[in-house]
């Protein structure tokens, strides 16, 4: 029998790539985008697609409920992978920004979430649920702080669905991902520009030397960055093999943030951690 996915996020980058790959592995892939433009254009690929866009309530409920329509309402896999970032100095974030990418990145994981477990537990307790957090869900980084609150959280509520999900087949994994090579930092700028005042911040000279390079120049990739393939991969262990891991650390630079936050001392952390 095909088995069924659900995936968020699919205009490009690692849903994109997870999108592609699994179908053509066998898997029928619900590769779902925020824009109608995104959508159409996976369907000229030969996608199933369809919106849904995570920062929107009613945007979820419609599309979870086209996915089910189309599916006969049985899922075996849902990957959480839609996000965004919101660049900036945590004391220049104001609420309804932090509110805002937590919209995405956390509320609508969440409602998705639970929408996979009831209909996972109605087709007899199995599935597997794939949640896209980062190595900034495990260490907080400067200028990262919004997105690693929304990241920290996904991993809290990962790790508890897991536990609370431990007597059934519904297996729970998150993926710890590093530098990949995607448009993240570009589809940061507008959250950015929208949100953060940096003229007016204490911090507008480091703004000017550090951030706003970073955001706007095109630099070389990290020497341990990886393409979405590689996220890719691990999603594939994840919902194939019969023994997923909780937790799947991904690229160089991951290994070594969760070795660091193991072993060293946290002086010894927020002193690594404040050389980047």
């Amino acid at each position: 029998m095909t088995r069924t996915i659900l995936i968020t996020g699919c205009s490009s980058g690692i849903g994109y790539d997870a999108a592609h790959t699994l179908a053509g592995r066998g898997w029928r892939v619900l590769a779902t985008c925020r824009k109608p433009e995104d959508v159409a254009r996976l369907q000229g690929e030969g996608l199933e697609s369809f919106v849904l866009d995570c920062a929107d309530p009613a945007s979820i409920a419609a599309g979870w409920d086209k996915a089910m329509g189309l599916t006969g309402g049985t899922l075996d896999a849902i990957f959480n992978n839609a996000g965004h970032g919101l660049p900036g100095a945590l004391e220049d974030v104001p609420v309804d920004g932090l509110r805002e990418i937590f919209e995405t990145n956390v509320f609508g994981l969440h409602d998705l979430t639970r929408r996979a477990v009831a209909v996972m537990r109605a087709q007899g307790g199995h599935g597997r649920i794939v949640q896209h957090s980062s190595g900034f869900g495990r260490v907080a980084m400067s200028w990262r702080g919004a997105y690693v609150a929304t990241k920290f959280a996904v991993e809290g509520l990962s790790d508890t669905y897991r536990l609370e999900l431990r007597d059934t087949d519904i297996k729970v994994s998150i993926l710890n991902t590093g530098p990949i090579t995607t448009k993240f930092r570009a589809n940061s700028v507008a959250p950015f520009e929208k949100w953060i005042d940096w003229e007016n911040s204490a911090l507008v000279a480091r703004y000017r030397s550090h951030l706003l390079r970073h955001l706007h120049e095109v630099s070389k990739p990290a020497p341990s960055q990886k393409g979405p393939d590689a996220v890719t991969a691990r999603v594939i262990h994840a919902i194939e093999s019969p023994r997923p891991r909780a937790r799947y650390i991904i690229t160089v630079a991951s290994h070594v943030a969760e070795a660091g936050r193991r072993f060293l001392p946290q002086s010894a952390q927020d002193w690594l951690l404040t050389r980047f």
